[in-house]
């Protein structure tokens, strides 16, 4: 909790219009919450994800000094269906290894996960346990088990509201914004390897986008 605007008046000897300018402007930039009859709230930072580098969420927090960790609701083979039969190029109906995980950060929920792994992938390995992905990485387990290493990936961000079950899991209030992103994963021979569609607490979660400009000279005339 911050001080309130009569406190930080008393404090720094300035005007309230100013406090309560400050305030307004942390709030703006995310940093804090203002709750009616509360006060002033400050806000955990955000994690930063580059939209176009590709990273598993072990990795991706460790680099950011947070230390990640997984509850896993299911892992089971389940028939695909609709998209992520598509995405995987199989057939809608067909087998694949269904995986349902809630994301930590620190032991707080940041995000759900639901994944579907192509059957090919396991000819040469086994399929993970539920102790396995609750353990660590699902693409660093890949790797070892299996033999598959995801060479490139394509992924779509929206913004949704949560419903009522995904609030509930993240922790937040129904209605709350969710960054929804689709990724379809593959190998080196670039057969599809995963679908996955993930669910992040947009209060916690935003994806960077670095732009380079044109490096040719314009032309006018």
């Amino acid at each position: 909790m911050l001080p309130s605007e009569t406190e930080i008046n008393a404090t720094f000897q300035v005007s309230r219009a100013t406090a309560r300018a400050s305030l307004e402007r942390l709030r703006q930039e995310g940093l804090i919450r203002r709750q009616s009859g509360r006060g002033s709230i400050v806000l955990v930072p955000k994690v930063d994800q580059p939209a176009n580098e590709l990273a598993s969420f072990s990795e991706d927090m460790r680099r950011r000094g947070l230390r990640p960790s997984y509850s896993t609701f299911s892992a089971e083979t389940a028939p695909a269906r609709g998209e992520a039969a598509e995405a995987l190029e199989i057939g809608d109906g067909a087998p694949a290894f269904h995986i349902r995980r809630l994301l930590l950060a620190d032991d707080e929920p940041i995000g759900m996960s639901e994944s579907w792994l192509a059957p090919w992938i396991f000819e040469a390995g086994r399929e993970p346990t539920p102790e396995e992905l609750d353990a660590g990485s699902l693409y660093e387990w890949l790797a070892k088990f299996c033999g598959q290493r995801i060479a490139g990936a394509r992924e779509s961000i929206e913004a949704a509201p949560a419903d009522a079950a995904m609030a509930r899991r993240l922790e937040v209030a129904p209605g709350s914004a969710l960054l929804v992103a689709r990724r379809r994963s593959r190998a080196d021979d670039r057969r599809p390897v995963e679908y996955a569609v993930m669910h992040y607490r947009a209060d916690r979660y935003r994806f960077i986008i670095e732009l380079a400009g044109n490096s040719a000279p314009q032309q006018t005339r």
